[in-house]
């Protein structure tokens, strides 16, 4: 079937964007991976006090970049609709930089709570201590973080996502070197052990702003936009705007993280062997999520700019466009973990070691369900994305509460405890959960002209 030249040119524009921001995606990945395997080999208290510090201080920011988080998708109407929009473009920007620090100021006051929380949810006080101990040093990456959320945007939307990648594909040999030096003290440096690891981390996030702010000030077309200049000026309705779109992108972020975090603790209760498989398949599976997570974000610029533009049917391609890349690669990671399971799994663990074969047994099952929900999370992914780009945030993140927790945990603790399933129906909790949101989302996507989100 051939391709209208406007659905072609639409598709080169998302590929454009996707690619890079995919790529950006699945390095920051590799990060926390590197970090990990430093941490490994200091022994088993370590990576645990680690993984529980992580998973408090990644979902913390992960939640609070949905703040500023809309900056591209403000700034992509206004480009839309006033061609380059500089100073509505550097107004919005400088807001998120704003809220990127005052929110990274709030994870940093949670984080520093970290072993009280850790207590509080009946961890080993050892461990506990050492992932507080950890947080308190990785904390203070929360701010640049947050200001590299809100840069990657500007850079992506104003057409230069390979800023993006270029700035992970760099992070990633300096984050390495930083802890080769500081967690075993080599050459010379200091061995700190897991405070070396945490140190890397923070060095690794303030390199990562100044390179945006570098490539920022040496790109012409970036720099023209003035973004550091009278940096001091508020601008309250930018703010207000921004906080009126974020703060349901934040909840509906806490709620789809809180739902795989919750997960977990079902598997625990299930069985130690459950819980090991559940990570090492959900593991896989988020890796798998980032190239939909990608072509969200760029489905984001894209209806961002159709709807400044008033443009009702190239709101319409750029969805259209979005959803079928993520089904296309949906297809193919869910074609893999069917069909090559144990080729999936080897680079996690030894699939041919006796030992693991209940393991490995367990996670392959798991897989499988996964497989089934890749093409509902993909699609749910662009439908999110291309919905913020109309601004459309509250709505969406009351189905995202509904489907995740009242069908699918509901479902998961229903079918895991209550049925001879266990994991797998766990699993299924949350594959039908996943299912019923994309389904919302998508009739609301269809039906956005009835309801008013733009212009038919």
């Amino acid at each position: 079937m051939r391709l209208s030249s406007a659905l072609r040119t639409e598709l080169g524009a998302t590929m454009h964007l996707a690619g890079p921001l995919v790529v950006a995606g699945l390095l920051q990945m590799a990060l926390g991976a590197t970090d990990i395997a430093f941490i490994a080999r200091l022994g088993p208290e370590p990576l645990a006090a680690a993984s529980l510090a992580v998973a408090l201080f990644s979902v913390t920011i992960w939640a609070l970049s949905g703040l500023s988080g809309q900056v591209g998708a403000l700034a992509a109407a206004a480009i839309g609709a006033r061609g380059p929009a500089v100073r509505e473009v550097r107004r919005i920007t400088r807001m998120g930089l704003w809220l990127a620090v005052a929110s990274g100021l709030l994870a940093m006051a949670i984080c520093a709570g970290g072993e009280r929380l850790m207590l509080l949810t009946g961890q080993d006080a050892r461990i506990a201590a050492m992932s507080g101990d950890y947080l308190d040093i990785m904390l203070w990456s929360a701010i640049p973080l947050l200001l590299s959320n809100v840069l990657r945007a500007f850079v992506s939307t104003l057409g230069r996502p390979v800023f993006a990648t270029v700035v992970a594909l760099l992070s990633l040999p300096l984050n390495g070197l930083g802890n080769y030096l500081l967690v075993f003290g080599a050459w010379g440096a200091p061995a700190l052990g897991l405070r070396g690891a945490a140190i890397a981390s923070v060095l690794t996030a303030v390199i990562g702003v100044i390179m945006y702010v570098a490539a920022i000030q040496r790109d012409r077309r970036l720099r023209r936009y003035y973004l550091f200049g009278n940096f001091w000026r508020p601008d309250w309705p930018q703010i207000h705007r921004l906080l009126v779109v974020g703060i349901p992108v934040s909840i509906t972020i806490v709620a789809e993280a809180g739902l795989f975090g919750a997960a977990a603790f079902l598997m625990g209760r299930i069985g130690a062997l459950e819980l090991a498989a559940h990570t090492l398949a959900l593991s896989i599976a988020s890796l798998a999520f980032q190239i939909p997570f990608g072509i969200g974000q760029a489905a984001t610029i894209r209806v961002g700019y159709h709807f400044g533009a008033g443009d009702a049917a190239g709101v319409g391609r750029a969805g259209l466009v979005g959803m079928a890349l993520s089904q296309v690669f949906a297809l193919a990671s869910a074609a893999l973990m069917v069909e090559a399971p144990l080729w999936v799994l080897t680079p996690w663990i030894d699939t041919d070691t006796p030992g693991n074969a209940q393991l490995v047994q367990l996670a392959v099952a798991y897989l499988v369900v996964a497989a089934a929900f890749q093409l509902a999370d993909g699609l749910q992914a662009v439908l999110l994305g291309a919905l913020r780009g109309l601004q459309d945030t509250r709505t969406p993140m009351a189905y995202a509460i509904a489907g995740y927790w009242l069908v699918g945990f509901g479902l998961a603790i229903g079918l895991g405890f209550y049925t001879p399933l266990r994991g797998t129906g766990v699993w299924l909790g949350l594959a039908i959960g996943l299912l019923i949101v994309a389904v919302l989302l998508l009739v609301r996507w269809r039906r956005r002209g009835r309801l008013g989100l733009i212009a038919a």
